[in-house]
């Protein structure tokens, strides 16, 4: 694998997969070099059900292609639970990721806080502060140091997962990376980023935060998402124009500030060909720079 650089893929795959003939896991690393892509999120959202084995096979087929595997979490963890099983429980499902991560040559694990429930925001935020304690300890003592932790910024009005908290549980290690989910922020600020200062006032408050190389290298999600009243509805493409966020501004300012995140795309069923857009943006924005 090539020096750390910004990077752009997918999570999971787009329709485009199997209408070119993807079959199985196996087969991602050649699609997605294909489509001029660099990176890979590996969904375990319902489960981690990819074998070490498998996950080791596809590693050697995407390294000669300087392909970046992610792992995303299963969405069922929630480290602000009420339940103190579903607490632990969730340090186990991230225990899995990583053991997954670490198969397919990975680096980062994305994961779902959980929501408010039936509590304040800051008795959920602290229960899940301690949750991503005892997680980090238990990825330590299982010699998973390496493998970095993503809380990600949610959609949803309900969930934890504003900016603050994600920078927040981001504080509990210096390891701790964020994931910024665009669409996600977008969403459960109802339209809060609408312009380019928008987006500039989120990469500040991210390098106040945590400077260096996580305000740096952070982790990114990004598609057009429609909201109601209580955030997040429904994944859209980039061909749905009615719906934001707008992916140019953030890639002009990613360009003109030297910003190495990988980019992960999001859109419904069309996640490599808008990730070849957002490449593309950054590129023509790269350019004007030089």
């Amino acid at each position: 694998m090539s020096e750390w650089k910004i990077r752009f893929g997918t999570a999971g795959t787009s329709d485009s997969f199997a209408a070119q003939g993807g079959k199985t896991s196996l087969d991602i690393p050649e699609y997605t070099a294909k489509m001029g892509l660099n990176a890979f999120e590996y969904q375990c959202g319902h489960g981690v059900r990819l074998g070490l084995d498998k996950a080791a096979k596809m590693a050697a087929l995407a390294a000669p292609k300087d392909i970046l595997f992610s792992v995303h979490a299963p969405y069922y963890i929630s480290m602000s639970s009420l339940e103190e099983d579903k607490r632990l429980n969730s340090v186990n499902y991230l225990l899995q990721s990583a053991a997954v991560c670490r198969a397919l040559g990975g680096q980062r694990v994305i994961f779902h806080s959980g929501s408010c429930g039936k509590q304040s925001r800051e008795a959920a935020l602290e229960k899940a502060l301690d949750t991503l304690r005892r997680a980090q300890t238990a990825l330590d003592e299982a010699g998973f140091s390496d493998i970095t932790l993503c809380p990600e910024t949610m959609g949803k009005i309900g969930q934890l997962g504003t900016l603050d908290e994600v920078l927040e549980l981001c504080k509990v290690d210096e390891r701790i990376t964020p994931c910024i989910d665009f669409g996600h922020l977008n969403a459960r600020t109802l339209g809060g980023i609408a312009s380019k200062a928008d987006y500039a006032a989120i990469l500040h408050k991210v390098e106040a935060a945590l400077g260096g190389a996580r305000a740096k290298r952070f982790h990114v999600h990004f598609s057009r998402i429609e909201y109601s009243a209580g955030g997040e509805k429904r994944h859209w493409t980039f061909a749905e124009t009615q719906f934001g966020p707008e992916p140019q501004p953030l890639m002009e300012l990613l360009a003109e500030r030297d910003l190495e995140p990988v980019i992960i795309c999001e859109s419904a069923g069309t996640q490599a060909e808008d990730a070849c857009t957002m490449q593309r943006l950054y590129g023509e924005a790269a350019s004007r720079k030089r």
